[in-house]
């Protein structure tokens, strides 16, 4: 009888320990493979040692911390999967969550995004930010939604300059003439043209080879994406002429973003609103380092009067008088 009841004890203790076993197996799983563990792609063109990389990294992490794990952003680099229009067609579709993209590339997308590329818009960083953290800023994020885009938020991606080849544009007369990168964008090109330059869109992916090959004869743009992107080995000319500030973006794909509950749409952006805070800090940081290092490399760094830049780009605006884009310019630089 001991006997038996022996045998009767074992087994209930290893009953018990198989159905334990079983609904920690259960409870994993369900996490792991349910709808919980929610995971997000997110693409982007540029290096992984940039400051705005950085950013989205920051709000990965944080995503993560937020929603106890059950949320993820997996992040895809260096033009990985396709360039920035190719990527906003696949967000648009639902076949990729988030993507980092330059305002100007959504210019194909959203047409008011193009008031960014007006040359001289702001007055300041102060000026940038109240405009962008107001009203006409999430006027502008919200203006995707009827295209299937949600957007999140900016970060800071400086002003844009010229880095040459064969000589420094000190003055808009310098760039008659000359071959000039530009991004996708219609604004873009425009600004080049009224210098009587030859805008050249070209992926940003294949800007290196085309310095190098001399497809081109420069290119305008930030100093930490002068240095990531080492066009500084070729491009030994680079002026400070800050003719645009085009803020970066972190946009959703709003078939994806209504699978979201309530509750993980508001991780997300709490998330993204921290990387915000953490990308503009580092952004300032990075700009003087990636001047610094530019300069060691034997890069000759100008600083020349804006005022003939201004004057000169200023048919643009004329360009636009009257028209939406025009409207919207007008209410940013009354924005105090």
């Amino acid at each position: 009888m001991r006997k038996e009841t022996s045998f009767l004890a074992v087994g209930l203790v290893l009953g018990a320990l198989v159905t334990a076993t079983c609904f920690v197996f259960i409870q994993r799983s369900a996490k792991t493979d349910g709808g919980a563990a929610r995971v997000l792609k997110l693409g982007h063109a540029l290096d992984q040692s940039h400051p705005v990389h950085a950013g989205m990294e920051f709000m990965a992490q944080r995503l993560a911390e937020i929603s106890g794990g059950q949320m993820e952003i997996q992040i895809f680099p260096n033009g990985q999967l396709g360039s920035e229009p190719e990527t906003v067609e696949q967000l648009q579709r639902g076949a990729l969550a988030m993507v980092k993209t330059s305002a100007a590339a959504m210019e194909g997308f959203v047409p008011e995004m193009a008031v960014f590329g007006l040359p001289y818009l702001f007055r300041d960083d102060e000026h940038y930010w109240t405009v962008l953290n107001g009203p006409i800023g999430k006027e502008l994020l919200e203006a995707g939604a009827p295209v299937g885009i949600h957007g999140l938020c900016y970060y800071d991606s400086g002003s844009r300059s010229f880095y040459t080849i064969d000589g420094p544009i000190l003055d808009p007369e310098a760039v008659k003439g000359q071959k000039i990168r530009t991004l996708q964008s219609r604004m873009a090109m425009d600004l080049i043209s009224t210098m009587d330059g030859a805008p050249t869109p070209i992926p940003w992916g294949e800007l290196y080879t085309a310095l190098q090959q001399r497809m081109v004869d420069g290119a305008e743009n930030n100093p930490p994406s002068f240095l990531t992107s080492r066009h500084y080995e070729v491009a030994k000319y680079y002026s400070l002429d800050e003719h645009t500030r085009i803020p970066d973006m972190v946009i959703f794909s709003q078939k994806i973003w209504d699978t979201l509950s309530p509750q993980q749409q508001a991780w997300v952006e709490q998330a993204a609103m921290e990387s915000v805070d953490f990308q503009r800090a580092l952004w300032t940081e990075k700009t003087e380092e990636a001047l610094e290092q530019v300069e060691a490399a034997g890069v000759t760094v100008y600083r020349p009067d804006k005022t003939p830049f201004v004057e000169a780009t200023a048919p643009l605006y004329e360009q636009f008088k009257d028209t939406p884009i025009g409207r919207l310019a007008a209410r940013i630089r009354e924005v105090q």
